[in-house]
């Protein structure tokens, strides 16, 4: 009986921070907008690591807590290089506002001036999603199914609706951050922007349905060896534009 309260309360915990994340939606007739509201991406996104370690763990499986183990170290690794790729946008349009990031690609994407960086961010998005071909927190052949192996019907529901939620709102980021939002070269249009989101959302069921499944190994030789040396490049190229043109 030791375990059951947070054992009940990690999926709850999960999706109430996956819905959290649509308060950012930047719509044009939005009653109010976030002015820092990259800021509070990456704080309820750093805590969507203590829903999965709470189910692992309370869970009372070696199986559930080898998959949640393995979920945190993940997130946690591909959360720093999602950091410094959100920094390139910032830098480029100066506010922490997804709304005015959006605005600022009123005449072109950001994606045609930053297309690797545009791409590690969609990789990224992947892993921390926990999608294929990244998703190692539920690898059947040797996990079972992984964190939530001991949940049933309500518990369930809650987890799967959660890891849902947080793929929709990363492809709504992603059409904001990298594809002008609600912007289409000097034209508006919200049916524009949930095309854009309907799109990214796509991509994440393509690639589950076109690559296998990598090795652990690989995964964080790919954020820690590839992504992370490459965005930290990238920041240094900025940098010395910057200083050299101003």
């Amino acid at each position: 009986m030791a375990n059951y309260s947070p054992y009940f309360i990690a999926p709850i915990f999960s999706l109430i921070l996956a819905l959290l994340l649509w308060q950012l939606y930047p719509s044009l007739f939005s009653t109010s907008y976030f002015k820092w509201g990259i800021l509070f991406f990456l704080c309820v996104s750093g805590l969507n690591v203590y829903g999965t370690l709470l189910a692992g763990w309370s869970s009372n499986s070696k199986y559930a807590l080898l998959g949640s183990l393995r979920a945190i170290a993940q997130t946690i690794s591909y959360e720093v290089s999602m950091a410094l790729v959100l920094l390139f946008p910032l830098f480029l349009v100066g506010s922490f506002s997804f709304f005015e990031v959006g605005e600022s690609q009123e005449s072109i994407w950001l994606s045609f001036l930053m297309l690797p960086v545009s791409f590690i961010w969609f990789v990224t998005c992947v892993a921390e999603t926990n999608r294929a071909p990244f998703d190692f927190a539920e690898g059947e052949s040797e996990l079972v199914s992984g964190f939530n192996i001991e949940y049933g019907s309500a518990g369930f529901a809650l987890i799967f609706l959660a890891e849902y939620a947080n793929i929709l709102v990363m492809s709504l980021f992603s059409s904001i951050l990298f594809f002008g939002g609600s912007y289409m070269f000097f034209f508006e249009s919200d049916i524009m922007f949930m095309l854009k989101i309907l799109f990214f959302a796509f991509l994440f069921i393509w690639v589950r349905g076109s690559y296998p499944r990598f090795r652990y190994d690989l995964l964080m030789t790919l954020t820690w060896k590839g992504f992370l040396p490459a965005a930290l490049s990238f920041l240094l190229l900025i940098f010395s534009l910057i200083y050299f043109v101003y």
